[in-house]
């Protein structure tokens, strides 16, 4: 039987947005300040607002978790997590991935992100990165290059 929250903002699934971004060889990442996943590197991104489109959503979180502006580009990856029995406050997200491309801006930790900064795409197994990040930044990084 598949536990269901009380909360009404919990009867159905979190849209979530990402931007995947490359700059000399190096790809964006945030570490989350706030649950789920809190302390673990990420693609940085968020929850969709009502009303927005998806990019627009891509473009306001990265902005908000990275200060940088960005262009948003094709669709990367969906990434569905479902809810756990033993999570505090259990969601149920899809995240669509998006590859980005850096256009103006200033790196800075923003919103619910604790940390930005610039990863070489060969050290990312040195980090403690949430379910399913490096797949799709490796997916990405084959996707860029072959624009």
């Amino acid at each position: 039987m598949t536990r269901r929250p009380n909360n009404p903002d919990h009867r159905r699934p979190v849209i979530g947005v990402g931007g995947v971004v490359f700059e000399q060889g190096r790809v964006l990442l945030a570490r989350r300040g706030a649950p789920p996943a809190k302390g673990f590197w990420s693609i940085p991104g968020g929850k969709l607002s009502m009303g927005e489109t998806l990019e627009q959503g891509v473009v306001r979180e990265l902005r908000e978790e990275t200060g940088l502006e960005v262009r948003v580009g094709c669709l990367v990856a969906v990434y569905e997590r479902l809810p756990r029995p033993e999570d505090p406050s259990p969601l149920h997200f899809v995240v669509l991935d998006y590859l980005c491309e850096r256009c103006g801006g200033r790196l800075r930790a923003g919103d619910d992100a604790a940390e930005v900064g610039w990863f070489d795409v060969g050290a990312l197994s040195d980090l403690s990165l949430t379910t399913g990040a490096r797949d799709v930044i490796l997916r990405a990084r084959q996707l860029a290059r072959n624009r």
